[in-house]
């Protein structure tokens, strides 16, 4: 292993980046000690020169042209956080590799779309790819199931992957606010983008599910066969309800391996209040493993921010300079599958609906003979209340039923003129 420093050049110089400023300048010695060289900025590069980022930035070189970084013999490294699974970002990383230049990188979003593309190109050029960031922030989920837990075979995972969205849900629990207000709220403290859709419709989750997935089974990754719901859907009265009935409501992602075949899918799930993963709040994140010889395993921990998500990155450097050179996916690309996937439809659970209806006689008459006709069954019932010809709510819990059949089953009940919205449909998940 080599004693020289590691000269990196960091492209992007948002939250995170300025984070591995930071971290480098403060634990520069720290970090030289427990590797055997010093890692050291060689260059940054972003967008905006002049804009004010609470760091100095004048003691390192400004690259006007990150791509001039690939064939710059005093950068031996490039940390990639421009973001986006395209343009600037996809460029340089595919130049990186194609240089056999090794490249650290938070973006999801490039790897669950191109991820095995990007491998390959990794793997010929012999170019370490590392992306612990691009997970669950400060949580080293990358290094457990690639390395930690190697000797396992994966079962199923599952967790909260989007702490945006988990915070939403807390606050929604907490104080009763329904989900427009709560988002405001969240936009003013900092925890959601002024434009939310990528976390709150659950796209940020499906991005780490898929590459979370691809590492547990060895499968390439693929976002788009992934199906994805995201929360705008749910209210407080469906947040109330499920804690009336003994569950909570978080965003999941889940992946499963049954009989060779893949399930992988996020959306809001009602979960058993006495759950480990129910008790996960507020901006944290949490990944629960289902593993053979090491059994279950939980990890938690803050999903985001300057300081998770920076340590994340330089984790990954001192692996770099370590020089360690894994596969990309835990697996050599050619040994990684092309999934087969299960049929959603098919996948048997148990489920909660909610339906607004109106107050008259014969309502439920014709709720029960909907799922009669969809082969339904209902496990529990609530009504609270009576105010007729007014709206109420009924809700419901059924015994497992495939999905399919209760996607029918709701689509049918939309149809009824007896509801004034449509059916808020959740899946119930025990694991």
């Amino acid at each position: 292993m080599s004693t020289a420093p590691l000269r990196i050049g960091i492209v992007g110089l948002g939250t995170v980046g300025t984070g591995v400023v930071k971290i480098l300048e403060n634990h520069g010695g720290l970090i030289a000690a427990r590797t055997g060289r010093r890692i050291e900025i060689g260059a940054v590069s972003a967008r905006d020169k002049t804009k004010a980022r609470g760091v100095d930035l004048t003691r390192y070189r400004w690259a006007d042209d990150p791509l001039s970084l690939v064939q710059d013999q005093k950068i031996d490294a490039v940390v990639e956080l421009a973001g986006g699974a395209d343009g600037i970002a996809g460029q340089l990383v595919r130049a990186c590799l194609k240089a056999g230049k090794p490249v650290v990188t938070a973006n999801k979003a490039l790897l669950a779309r191109h991820g095995f593309e990007l491998a390959q190109l990794a793997e010929t050029q012999k170019a370490p790819l590392l992306y612990e960031a691009a997970v669950a922030g400060g949580i080293p989920i990358i290094k457990a199931l690639r390395e930690g837990l190697a000797a396992n075979d994966i079962r199923a995972l599952y967790g909260i992957l989007n702490g945006t969205c988990n915070y939403i849900l807390t606050e929604m629990r907490e104080t009763g606010k329904d989900f427009g207000v709560v988002l405001k709220a969240a936009q003013t403290l900092g925890y959601a983008e002024a434009d939310p859709s990528f976390d709150i419709d659950g796209i940020d989750a499906a991005h780490k599910l898929c590459l979370l997935s691809a590492l547990a089974f060895g499968h390439r990754p693929d976002f788009e066969h992934l199906p994805v719901t995201g929360i705008r859907h749910v209210s407080a009265k469906d947040i109330a309800f499920a804690g009336e009935l003994g569950y909570r409501i978080k965003l999941l992602g889940i992946a499963r391996r049954v009989d060779g075949r893949i399930m992988q899918r996020v959306e809001p799930c009602l979960v058993p209040a006495d759950k480990e993963i129910a008790g996960v709040e507020g901006v944290f994140n949490a990944v629960f493993a289902e593993t053979d010889f090491a059994d279950d395993s939980l990890f938690i921990g803050r999903g985001a921010g300057e300081g998770p998500a920076a340590s994340a990155v330089v984790s990954d450097l001192v692996d770099l300079a370590r020089g360690h050179n894994l596969p990309v996916f835990g697996l050599p690309a050619a040994q990684l599958a092309v999934p087969e996937w299960i049929d959603d439809g098919a996948v048997v659970s148990e489920y909660y609906a909610r339906m607004v209806v109106l107050d008259k006689p014969g309502v439920l008459a014709d709720i029960s003979a909907i799922l009669r006709d969809h082969s339904i069954s209902v496990e529990s019932l609530l009504q609270r209340g009576r105010d007729p010809g007014k709206p109420v709510s009924i809700v419901m819990t059924t015994h497992p039923a495939r999905h399919a059949d209760m996607m029918g089953a709701a689509q049918a009940l939309a149809s009824l003129k007896s509801l004034s919205q449509k059916p808020c449909v959740l899946r119930i998940e025990t694991f």
